[in-house]
């Protein structure tokens, strides 16, 4: 019986590889993304669209790009700790000069809501976008929108303080360095 228990475990344990072609997936859509942005860039600055555009049109062309860019990391992100915290250490980026601090520090939890803050963010400068663009006769959607990102908002909200009643408050770093009495 021991035999059995050993070779499930060993599957198991080995199992965490089928994540990887996953995070390779999430990679390529970052290509995507990249692609996305250099059109959108391309789109502005080769045709010299940005010396004719009215401030509010190139300010949501400049937000498009933001966007594409907060959507990049978070996929980068997710791909780092993703793959650190549930398949393999990455042994490249071990004592890499240009190795993020937080690679490798956070974990599933942290990365929840890293990721509702990015949603939020986004979400954020989609609102900002639409609200450039308002036209009078779309309050619903407007709404629609606002209750969305407000779901967004709360859920984030909500997930930062369950996160904080299950590990407890964080003490500040003043409060480490003060010499106890």
């Amino acid at each position: 019986m021991q035999f059995l228990q050993d070779l499930l475990e060993k599957v198991l344990y080995h199992g965490r590889w089928l994540l990887a072609p996953l995070y390779f997936g999430l990679l390529l859509t970052l290509v995507m993304v990249v692609v996305k942005f250099g059109q959108e860039f391309w789109h502005i600055a080769a045709h010299l669209e940005f010396i004719t555009m009215t401030a509010p049109a190139l300010t949501l062309a400049v937000l498009e790009m933001v966007d594409l860019l907060l959507v990049a990391n978070l996929v980068m992100m997710i791909i780092f700790s993703g793959y650190e915290n549930f398949v393999s250490k990455i042994g490249e980026a071990q004592g890499h000069e240009d190795r993020p601090e937080w690679m490798g520090t956070i974990d599933y939890s942290g990365l929840k809501l890293k990721i509702i803050g990015s949603i939020v963010a986004i979400s954020s400068i989609q609102l900002l976008k639409y609200f450039i663009e308002f036209k009078i006769e779309d309050w619903k959607k407007v709404g629609w929108m606002i209750g969305l990102h407000m779901t967004f908002v709360i859920s984030g909200l909500l997930f930062a303080l369950m996160e904080r009643i299950s590990h407890g408050p964080k003490p500040s770093p003043a409060k480490e360095a003060a010499p106890k009495h």
